[in-house]
């Protein structure tokens, strides 16, 4: 993984993007795509659905650089909300088909997709923080990817799903809380 960029530097290769550089596309997707696939992975059904919703959001901001400006969230909150619509569609559309499938085969069970996170290490304390992150509801997971494995910040996930920042921190907190007791429930049990 490439290092951080400076964010002297991340606008630098931005205004390169816009003047269509393919140059600066690239080390834009090698510096976004590692947190947007991991958010995208744990929010839909399979590591390839993953991998096609960030090329697709990538191919959206393509079309869309000229549309992009610094004020609010920044470029990699930009990239997160043109990846949240991307995901939200894949879900809509998995839906959609599970549906159609669950009527066309009621004899048979529905397809199994993937185990999301099949490759992560089966330590014991990531599998309860896992699990506790499971009993969570879909807002509070959304949130807490979006801020804690995102790194996006509390004004950023605000612009990402409409919401003002105040809400978002207080929201993160009441999830924190959330996540805290279904970890102490996960280890007892």
């Amino acid at each position: 993984m490439p290092p951080p960029l400076t964010t002297e530097a991340l606008r630098e290769l931005v205004d390169r993007a816009q003047g269509h550089s393919p140059d600066a596309w690239e080390d834009l997707y090698l510096h976004c795509r590692p947190k947007l696939v991991g958010y995208a992975r744990r929010r839909l059904p399979s590591a390839q659905a993953a991998d096609d919703a960030v090329s697709e959001a990538f191919a959206r901001a393509i079309a869309k650089i000229d549309d992009f400006r610094w004020e609010g969230i920044g470029f990699e909150g930009w990239m997160f909300g043109i990846t949240r619509n991307v995901v939200l569609e894949i879900q809509r559309a998995f839906t959609r088909d599970r549906r159609i499938e669950d009527r066309q085969a009621a004899a048979s069970p529905p397809p199994v997709p993937d185990e999301v996170g099949a490759n992560l290490e089966r330590s014991e304390e990531r599998e309860h923080v896992r699990r506790a992150f499971a009993r969570l509801g879909d807002d509070d997971r959304e949130l807490l990817e979006l801020r804690v494995v995102g790194g996006l910040t509390a004004d950023e996930v605000a612009a990402v799903l409409g919401k003002q920042a105040g809400a978002v921190r207080m929201a993160q907190s009441r999830a924190l809380d959330r996540l805290r007791a279904a970890m102490k429930e996960v280890q007892d049990a």
